[in-house]
């Protein structure tokens, strides 16, 4: 892959490694879809994860983080990947008793430049919950970033946002879920529980 990254390539890769789902999904938004990228399946794959980091590291340069956070367990991976392509360090905030928290040490210096990376974007919860842990910690996010965003362009993130690939798969309320209504039940395989 070059390390400049069209949409239609980066969804291929996807569907080259089966990481393209599709069937009856909650997500971690807790909205059910048909539609699912399990990015862990491509980001097995250490040249392709690198290739995506370098891709995304180079769409968000020009914002000049002193590092890269991303939120537990989905962004490590590429949020690695994109700090390893700017030369700069990668932490990531884990869930405690159910928030996003630094811990393991690590931490954000006073007006550090944090870009914060995740793997899919779909509503930006968690991407706004990561951003939230770094300004407390005292950082300055200056911009966010994905490898997808099936957000329809409305992850409603307040920095300048990139993302590789865009995707556009219908969600649902659980409550007004048609795949629940058709007798389906929705699998999780996200990593929040």
């Amino acid at each position: 892959m070059s390390p400049s990254l069209t949409s239609q390539q980066v969804l291929d890769l996807f569907r080259r490694v089966g990481a393209l789902l599709e069937g009856h999904f909650k997500l971690s938004s807790g909205l059910h879809s048909p539609g699912f990228m399990q990015s862990a399946l491509v980001l097995q794959y250490p040249r392709e994860a690198e290739a995506l980091g370098a891709a995304l590291g180079g769409a968000l340069r020009s914002l000049n983080p002193d590092l890269v956070m991303s939120p537990a367990l989905g962004g490590i991976v590429i949020g690695q990947e994109v700090a390893r392509a700017l030369n700069v360090p990668a932490i990531f905030a884990e869930r405690q008793d159910g928030a996003l928290t630094l811990r393991r040490g690590f931490s954000i210096a006073s007006g550090a430049r944090v870009l914060v990376i995740e793997d899919v974007v779909t509503t930006g919860g968690s991407t706004r919950e990561t951003m939230d842990v770094a300004t407390r910690a005292g950082g300055e996010v200056v911009g966010a970033g994905s490898i997808v965003d099936r957000s329809g362009g409305n992850q409603g993130l307040s920095v300048p946002y990139s993302a590789l690939a865009q995707v556009s798969f219908p969600t649902y309320q659980p409550d007004a879920c048609p795949l629940c209504a058709a007798g389906s039940t929705a699998i999780k395989p996200g990593s929040r529980t």
